[in-house]
């Protein structure tokens, strides 16, 4: 446990971020998972695109990741 306060704030700025990107990152997989799904609506497509650019822009994934995921799912709605 800190002893120094910005070292306890730092502490408490870590927990809320871990808390805040886990349920994002389960929000971006969940979406995933039903774009690629064979039933998957347009709709459902254009939800994951728009999480993975957010996650992109806040620095939760990788932009290379991003741009990877929805070239996939561009290939998958296309065929």
């Amino acid at each position: 446990m800190p002893n120094i306060a910005s070292a306890k704030k730092n502490m408490r700025k870590s927990r809320a971020a871990t808390v805040r990107n886990r349920a994002q990152r389960s929000a971006l997989r969940t979406a995933l998972k039903k774009a690629k799904a064979p039933d998957a609506t347009p709709e459902a497509k254009l939800t994951a695109t728009k999480l993975l650019d957010r996650a992109a822009r806040k620095g939760l994934i990788h932009p290379n990741n991003a741009a990877r995921n929805k070239s996939k799912l561009s290939k998958k709605v296309a065929a």
